[in-house]
């Protein structure tokens, strides 16, 4: 019929277009009313998943669509908080169970229609990276964030560099730790952390005459810790100082959170083999020095067990070359000490054959802490229990890892060989 046909004697034209045009304009608006409608939907956070232990953690958040992300932090506790601008947080509650590094996670709305995430850490931490990242599948995006166990100066620092720039994070092109780099200490002393083995629902080993290993190796850390202090020039702590259960990555933490120089485990195995007695002293690596060392380090390293606790062996920072190079460099300090160790301890205590020997102990795994662990001797041996019972020999004992570490500090600080 043509276009002449549609209009009026006027030329205009008739009601089969208009409509039509109509229908069309409801259309375009029905769709633009669309699109401007989910652009104002809230986002959604589908999912949240935590993996790592107390020394590293990386937490990972789902989104329907990109999300703006803002994050600071705060003390009194530690915690890191993210603002979320209009998201809903549609995530499972058993999801948010908190473990390793993070000792809670809180979520909820603000009046201001922000969602907000506020993570509590075991202690202070580091942001190594937080990053929003498009998924491959094209589905959706998530919020990436790897945290680590740090020292209150360094959080302290963090948080002064927050307070320089705009008092909050966008999560945008971060992919440092917060802060500024690396952070002075000179106000620093030599600080050893001392970790009593065992405790709490793990006992350890027991003795022929029922001395259990906890109780004997806390009441030496004590008095270790107390002939260091005495001194007057280091910073002493300790992982624990009552009966309490302590995972490993836990003792590591607490040894990187107070910037150790050095950490001293403290045992009191048992071995099959009832005449061997005397003290070892053990550092970490990949491979054991010999199958005694290798059987200690797979007893020791199951202690996670006793509490229900996964055990995971996560590698990933071999990976990495910078960490691997601090690794090495923190190899060579724990060996040194282990050395100059072995010969004060040979002039007040019995050692055992080969005294100095190694193997994968995760006690000691902290890349960045000179780290030993010392077999005080074996309660499986009569002599060497009745020993670990005595005042006099612990004085001894604890005297002789006293002496060893002023050699290994008067080292450290270029004033001394070091054994």
């Amino acid at each position: 019929m043509g276009l002449a046909g549609l209009t009026d004697k006027g030329g205009r034209v008739g009601g089969p277009v208009r409509a039509i045009a109509c229908f069309l304009l409801l259309a375009a608006y029905l769709a633009f009313s669309s699109v401007a409608n989910a652009g104002d939907a809230p986002l959604r956070a589908t999912g949240y998943k935590m993996a790592g232990d107390a020394t590293k953690m990386r937490i990972v958040v789902d989104f329907d669509r990109e999300p703006d992300v803002k994050w600071f932090l705060l003390r009194g506790p530690n915690r890191l908080v993210i603002d979320l601008a209009n998201t809903t947080l549609a995530i499972d509650a058993k999801d948010l169970k908190p473990r390793g590094l993070v000792r809670g996670v809180r979520l909820g709305a603000l009046d201001t229609g922000v969602s907000r995430l506020i993570l509590t850490g075991k202690g202070p931490f580091a942001v190594d990276k937080l990053d929003v990242l498009k998924n491959e599948d094209g589905t959706g995006y998530r919020m990436a964030i790897d945290m680590s166990a740090a020292s209150e100066r360094e959080f302290d620092a963090a948080l002064a560099n927050q307070a320089l720039t705009t008092g909050s994070t966008v999560s945008t092109d971060k992919g440092g730790r917060v802060g500024t780099g690396p952070v002075s200490n000179p106000g620093h002393r030599f600080t050893v952390v001392i970790d009593p083995g065992h405790g709490g629902v793990d006992g350890g080993a027991e003795g022929l005459n029922g001395t259990i290993e906890k109780n004997v190796t806390l009441a030496f850390a004590t008095e270790l810790r107390d002939k260091l202090a005495a001194a007057g020039t280091y910073d002493v702590f300790m992982t624990r100082d009552t009966d309490e259960y302590l995972r490993l990555d836990d003792r590591v933490r607490i040894a990187r959170q107070h910037e150790a120089d050095l950490l001293i485990s403290i045992h009191a195995d048992t071995i099959s083999v009832k005449g061997i007695r005397g003290a070892t002293v053990y550092t970490v690596s990949d491979k054991a020095s010999d199958p005694e060392a290798q059987a200690l380090a797979d007893r020791e390293n199951l202690s996670d067990q006793f509490a229900g606790m996964e055990i995971k062996n996560d590698n990933k920072e071999v990976t990495d070359i910078l960490i691997d190079l601090i690794r090495r460099e923190t190899h060579t300090f724990s060996m040194s000490f282990a050395h100059t160790l072995v010969g004060q301890l040979s002039t007040s205590v019995g050692l055992i054959n080969n005294p100095q020997r190694s193997a994968g102990f995760r006690v000691l795994k902290a890349p960045d802490v000179p780290s030993v662990l010392v077999e005080l001797g074996y309660l499986s041996n009569a002599k060497d229990e009745a020993q670990l019972l005595n005042a006099d020999w612990r004085g001894k004992a604890a005297q002789s890892i006293t002496n060893a570490v002023a050699l290994f500090a008067s080292a450290r600080a270029g004033t001394g060989t070091g054994g």
